[in-house]
């Protein structure tokens, strides 16, 4: 990967194109945690509102341990969030280049450590599935919470409700029929329903292939997610690591 590419994709200097690009990436990845983690736990992960139904469901039968799995899980993706809005606020104070990079290498890292924690926990049910669920709900709250701020809430990646929402919304202004020259047009803005398009695809294919890779190969397949992460995510990193040491050297007497 070209090095200004990838210091576009995750740098501090954002464009329409660069949000995009990155948001595709990102909704594949979410995809394929999202698939392999249910293998793995037998429950989604990447979005809040089947795991709030299923707290309200389960408060009503009474049947409180599985209550206090849900709320585990919301406080973690609530947690994973805000890890992320520190990490951007305290580096963009700091007047430094890697805001976005950082969260993204730190989602590679997790994601490395699910991978690690799947393996050695597995033999143990009664541990393995919420402390998974939990460490792939933080994982899901910081990316989402990256890609609002980044996008400033344009584009959403680990979870598809508000994008076939738009998509719905889009597909019908191209449908109506504009009888009346004299009322303001309706016509559907076919550059945003691509986009909206592409990341519903990305989110499928990502699902799919951390399907495949983890019936395969087991919990190894967040390797080659979590090296995409880190190629993405390393040059502006790297950029802030070289300007830290040129100003300590300046600052030596």
């Amino acid at each position: 990967m070209p090095i200004n590419y990838a210091r576009s994709l995750t740098g501090h200097r954002r464009t329409v194109s660069a949000n995009r690009q990155l948001g595709f990436t990102l909704a594949f990845v979410a995809g394929a945690t999202n698939a392999g983690g249910f293998l793995a736990v037998h429950q989604y992960t990447s979005h809040m509102t089947g795991v709030v139904s299923a707290m309200a469901d389960n408060l009503a039968l009474a049947s409180y341990d599985l209550v206090l799995d849900g709320a585990g899980a919301v406080v973690s993706f609530l947690l994973g969030a805000a890890c992320t809005a520190l990490i951007v606020n305290y580096v963009r104070r700091r007047r430094m280049y890697s805001e976005y990079a950082l969260p993204l290498l730190l989602e590679a890292v997790l994601l490395l450590v699910f991978g690690v924690l799947g393996a050695q926990l597995q033999a143990v049910p009664g541990l393995f599935i919420p402390v998974t669920v939990m460490l792939l709900c933080f994982i899901m709250g910081l990316q989402n919470a990256l890609v609002t701020k980044l996008s400033h809430a344009e584009i959403r990646t680990t979870h598809m409700t508000g994008i076939v929402t738009d998509i719905g919304i889009e597909l019908g202004k191209s449908l109506y029929w504009n009888r009346t020259r004299s009322l303001p047009h309706v016509g559907a803005n076919r550059e945003r329903l691509g986009m909206l398009a592409t990341l519903l695809f990305c989110f499928v294919s990502g699902g799919v292939a951390g399907a495949i890779g983890f019936k395969h190969f087991g919990f190894i397949s967040t390797v080659p997610l979590a090296a995409a992460l880190c190629l993405i995510a390393i040059v502006p990193t790297v950029d802030d690591i070289v300007r830290i040491a040129v100003r300590l050297r300046r600052k030596r007497p």
